[in-house]
């Protein structure tokens, strides 16, 4: 059986910005494991119009990640149980220790986080960093990739990549799933009116291809359009 790491920062980062990823590799019976550093208890949107407090929105948004995970076939949950908004700040050693643990137990074919300097908010770089240290500690390199943000990787020049650094994913046919996920996460997502669109209308908002970063920018690509 394949296996999948994903090591993301907070409830909500697996399935708006690679949900349909990983439906589709759920749906070839590849085994995954998400993992996330935080439970998303900082977060701005409290829904629409606001029922949580700060006291309340972490076991909401764990709640709301499970639901994610069901609807995108995921597996395996795991926490790091770090706080919103200070991952940045915990011990880079003990992170990295502890992520590289979780590869020795998990030994997947494929890990995805995010990179250290192009994921944007500064709890994604932090985990993308620590996740980057691990899978050069424990040989994981090659099977590294780097989640990016919706087509921006179209044109990988801007960021310093060419087009043989980019894997790219057909999810056409898992949509339906990344919309269900979108929507378990409610309190996020209430705000965003097309998301409760009717359906069709509701996809047509999404894009059919998802980009992903070789870690590994040394090695050939075997397949431009397969993680795996």
């Amino acid at each position: 059986m394949k296996k999948l790491l994903a090591v993301f920062a907070h409830p909500d980062d697996e399935s708006f910005i690679c949900g349909g990823t990983l439906a589709k590799y759920a749906s070839e019976e590849v085994d995954i494991t998400l993992v996330s550093a935080t439970r998303g208890e900082m977060g701005r949107r409290m829904g629409n119009p606001p029922y949580l407090n700060r006291e309340s929105m972490a076991a909401a948004r764990e709640t709301e990640l499970r639901n994610a995970c069901d609807s995108l076939g995921i597996q395996q949950l795991l926490f790091l149980d770090i706080r919103d908004k200070t991952v940045e700040f915990v011990d880079e050693e003990n992170l990295t220790s502890r992520i590289e643990n979780l590869i020795r137990e998990v030994e997947p074919d494929v890990v995805l986080t995010f990179h250290e300097t192009l994921g944007g908010h500064p709890d994604h770089c932090a985990i993308g960093k620590a996740t980057t240290a691990a899978c050069q500690r424990t040989g994981h390199k090659d099977s590294l990739y780097f989640i990016t943000f919706g087509n921006a990787m179209e044109q990988p020049e801007r960021f310093g990549y060419s087009h043989q650094d980019v894997i790219k994913i057909d999810v056409q046919a898992h949509l339906e799933a990344k919309l269900a996920a979108f929507r378990a996460h409610r309190c996020q997502t209430e705000i965003d009116e097309w998301v409760w669109l009717p359906d069709q209308e509701a996809l047509a908002r999404f894009g059919r291809y998802e980009y992903f970063l070789r870690a590994d920018r040394e090695s050939s690509a075997k397949n431009l359009n397969d993680l795996f």
